[in-house]
């Protein structure tokens, strides 16, 4: 069996789930419940796959609060959790510094692969992205920019082709 073809048996098994379980975090220091277009955006997103947003939080761009929400939401069935904000590389860019040094397994390539795809966007500015994710506590978690193109790109071209084999492997 060749790895393509191993890939494709694990997303039709994967695809057997059934519905899966996200958290949305926002971090921000600016936005509301009213203003997040972020989270407005992958719930919508989520719903529409048929799948569940289990908990949502806005929270601003501190390392305590970071750690504070990635704890409690361990406690929670989502099996995914999406950070988005915090990723640059300003002093108020936190979110990578909290969430990094927390990852058991880090998947390298999401962030490899979200500069690259970033970089036909935005250019050289790709660079300055710090986006990131990982296991941690047997839950996947995703940090990506808070532009709302950065969280579309993330989620439209890798996130969301994946979701349930990413689920999935949790699990098998």
């Amino acid at each position: 069996m060749t790895n393509l073809q191993s890939s494709d048996l694990h997303r039709q098994l994967a695809a057997e789930q059934g519905a899966i379980d996200l958290a949305i975090v926002t971090v921000s220091d600016t936005r509301t419940a009213e203003t997040d277009v972020n989270g407005h955006y992958l719930r919508g997103e989520i719903t529409a796959a048929g799948h569940r947003v289990v908990a949502y939080h806005i929270i601003p761009d501190e390392v305590e609060a970071v750690e504070a929400v990635l704890e409690e939401l361990l406690s929670s069935t989502a099996r995914l959790i999406l950070f988005n904000g915090g990723t640059g590389i300003s002093p108020r860019d936190r979110t990578y510094d909290a969430l990094s040094r927390r990852l058991e397994k880090s998947l390298p390539g999401f962030g490899e692969l979200f500069r690259m795809l970033s970089y036909e966007q935005v250019g050289a500015a790709a660079m300055l992205s710090r986006a990131t994710a990982g296991v941690y506590r047997n839950k996947v978690i995703f940090s990506t920019p808070g532009s709302p193109a950065a969280v579309q790109l993330a989620w439209e071209k890798l996130i969301a082709p994946e979701l349930q084999h990413l689920a999935w492997e949790l699990v098998r």
